[in-house]
């Protein structure tokens, strides 16, 4: 009897011990992801593309950071495949185009057949324990809500401002999309003061006068924290600059890096979150991925005062643009222009614009390094491997480039990022390389599930998009694209884009505003390529000669029939290489499209002669 039950005891330990032993070969995955955050408010990232710490506007500070690409492997040329937060998002956690998530806008869901786990519902499945901290953004609604992605959820908005944690945020917001535009019927504000004043006021109101209490309150906060709004952007009146209310570490970012800390902390036991929730802190016995999600620095932009201070009277290059450029936007890109245009702000508040934006980067820099070293430290507690995925905004931002402070553009403000990958494992992602290569956000996933141990050349991976980034670096000649490509749906309708190192192109695909419903899914699907040119809305800029995208040659004799290559080229990828267009709003309505299946080849073999000489 004794002897039956000691070699129970000694079968469960085994069992026990071989998980142990085996969850220790899957190192600890750290996905850092930042919003609306250029890749030159790096000074690495400037030091090894231009040779300068600045960037081409002028001083930013990351020090963090900079650390972080000489641990590991910085990647210059990493590309969005969509420059609006929700669409982005949703392809970096699925490894899927928007062309073929059919997810171009701000929601969709899991239950449409067509639709693939996220990378965290799969290493979940691999046994991994997950947890996700600040904005997630995605916009995949699932039937079990937050618990159908990761096991452990802080929003930043639900759990933290909501709660009372926090700066200044909007709230209550009304709004519509006609003609798939969104449309903002009414907006409040949420001022949250250090003593614990809270003002909470309308900034937006299209059915009547905003109450004269209202509008006092709204000025007294203005004044108090320096606010400069967006006012000649149409229905937002978004917070381009100013002073946060809170010191650092106690805005929203910084209360989504305490949460952090503590789950890391809590290691195995019980404790409250910030908001007095009952929650359990990380498994330890099992690899652990933490997606860390920050606000900044996206609107509102609000660098805390001691930050904000380094940079005052830090001079910058105002970008220059005049609105006879826009003689040569195409009609779609216009649109957007006259959605995001800084027309009627002065120099001073452009100038006020730029310091905040990178003093907010700067802001961001020390709670990165705060994260990455708590990280370090658990798994250092846990002799655990572990990778760390930072990938440098969601999508760009300009600063006055082309005449907008916003995203969604095909221009490389809107969708030319960087990523850095630091692992403990050296072998992989080497200390101090720089790589230049093309790289798309679709690469994240195929990179962070070959970490974990997934064969990810199963036949039931064929879904993704992207390339193993580490095989990016160990065999480029097997990995090599020639281009990348992109899609969103939002400001001016549909419109794809397609870059590689010598030229930017991007083009209408859908005659209508929004497709999205079960009458409308991929009809006239070839419309974009069959139309007349002019409706495509071409965009061609060469980037031998004209790097800042202020010339659109697409209409230009000698670059006509380049641009017809391109429209070519891309429009049968997006529209014909396993497109899908889905009517979110029912369970199960999408259709596919693969007329030019196989089209996306990753190769741009454009003719020779269709490449206009450049005289430099």
């Amino acid at each position: 009897m004794k002897s039956a039950i000691m070699k129970k005891i000694l079968t469960i330990l085994l069992l026990v011990l071989g998980f142990n032993l085996s969850a220790q070969k899957k190192p600890n995955i750290l996905w850092v992801i930042t919003d609306d955050h250029r890749a030159d408010a790096i000074e690495y990232y400037n030091e090894v593309t231009t040779g300068k710490s600045e960037s081409p506007l002028g001083y930013v500070l990351s020090p963090n950071i900079n650390e972080l690409c000489k641990e590991g492997t910085l990647f210059t040329n990493a590309y969005c495949n969509s420059p609006m937060c929700t669409p982005s998002r949703s392809s970096m956690q699925s490894g899927r185009y928007p062309f073929r998530s059919g997810h171009y806008k701000f929601k969709s869901h899991q239950t449409a057949g067509h639709v693939k786990p996220t990378v965290s519902q799969t290493l979940r499945e691999e046994g991994y324990g997950t947890a996700v901290f600040g904005k997630t953004g995605w916009g995949i609604r699932h039937k079990d809500g937050d618990k159908g992605f990761y096991d452990h959820t802080i929003n930043f908005s639900r759990d933290l401002q909501q709660r009372g944690f926090g700066d200044i945020f909007g709230a209550g917001a009304k709004y519509s999309f006609p003609e798939g535009i969104l449309t903002l019927h009414q907006l409040k504000e949420t001022a949250l003061y250090p003593d614990g004043t809270k003002f909470t006021y309308l900034t937006l109101k299209d059915d009547g006068e905003i109450p004269q209490e209202d509008k006092e309150i709204k000025t007294k906060v203005e004044k108090d924290f320096n606010i400069l709004r967006a006012y000649t952007r149409i229905n937002t009146g978004l917070i381009l600059g100013g002073e946060n209310p809170m010191p650092a570490g106690k805005t929203v970012d910084g209360y989504i890096v305490e949460e952090l800390k503590n789950y890391l902390a809590n290691q195995d036991q019980d404790f409250k979150t910030l908001a007095g929730k009952e929650v359990r802190g990380a498994d330890s016995h099992k690899p652990l991925m933490i997606n860390l999600g920050f606000h900044l620095p996206h609107t509102p932009v609000l660098p805390p005062k001691e930050f904000r201070d380094k940079f005052k009277k830090k001079k910058y290059n105002i970008p220059e643009f005049s609105t006879d450029e826009l003689s040569n936007f195409p009609p779609q890109l216009v649109t957007l222009y006259n959605e995001c245009k800084t027309d009627q702000m002065t120099n001073a508040e452009k100038l006020q614009a730029i310091r905040d934006y990178y003093a907010f980067c700067a802001y961001g820099d020390a709670l990165i390094g705060e994260s990455v070293e708590a990280f370090k430290q658990y798994c250092k507690k846990n002799n655990q491997e572990y990778l760390i995925v930072f990938t440098v905004g969601d999508h760009g931002w300009h600063l006055g480039e082309q005449g907008i402070m916003a995203k969604f553009g095909p221009w490389k403000q809107s969708v030319h990022n960087a990523a850095i990958i630091v692992a403990s494992n050296k072998e992989k992602f080497p200390e101090g390389r720089v790589v230049t290569d093309m790289v798309e956000f679709v690469d994240f996933v195929p990179t962070m599930l070959s970490a974990a141990g997934v064969d990810i050349e199963q036949q039931k991976f064929s879904y993704l998009d992207g390339y193993d980034l580490s095989r990016v670096i160990e065999k480029p000649e097997e990995t090599k694209r020639e281009y990348i490509i992109g899609e969103v749906n939002v400001v001016c309708g549909h419109r794809a884009y397609m870059r590689n190192k010598d030229f930017a192109f991007s083009m209408r695909t859908r005659d209508r505003w929004d497709v999205a419903y079960t009458e409308d899914l991929n009809k006239d699907i070839m419309w974009a390529l069959t139309c007349d040119r002019p409706k495509a809305d071409l965009a061609l800029y060469d980037l031998r000669k004209d790097p800042l995208e202020k010339e659109n040659v697409a209409n230009e004799q000698e670059y006509r029939d380049l641009a017809d290559w391109f429209r070519n080229k891309l429009g049968r990828i997006v529209l014909g290489d396993g497109r899908v267009e889905c009517d979110w709003t029912k369970p199960n309505s999408y259709a596919l499209s693969n007329f030019a299946s196989g089209s996306d080849d990753k190769k741009l073999d454009i003719p020779v002669g269709l490449i206009p000489p450049v005289n430099y």
